[in-house]
């Protein structure tokens, strides 16, 4: 499954408490803080309310070995 890096790049200051929420439950709470999820439909609905705060980018998986 493909991951993706998000990274905040603005302040939650200001925001409606929705986005505020989302922010958190991304597991978010400072600027410039990355967290690495898997991508699902759930975290890109998450992504598009508050794509304005954050960067997201893919998250190249390396190649397992046996």
């Amino acid at each position: 499954m493909a991951k993706l890096k998000i990274t905040q790049r603005k302040s939650t200051n200001r925001c409606p408490g929705t986005q505020v929420r989302t922010m958190k439950a991304l597991g978010l709470k400072k600027m410039h803080q990355s967290v690495i999820h898997d991508d699902t439909p759930t975290l890109r609905g998450m992504l598009f309310q508050v794509k304005h705060l954050v960067e997201v980018e893919e998250v190249p998986q390396s190649p397992t070995s046996s």
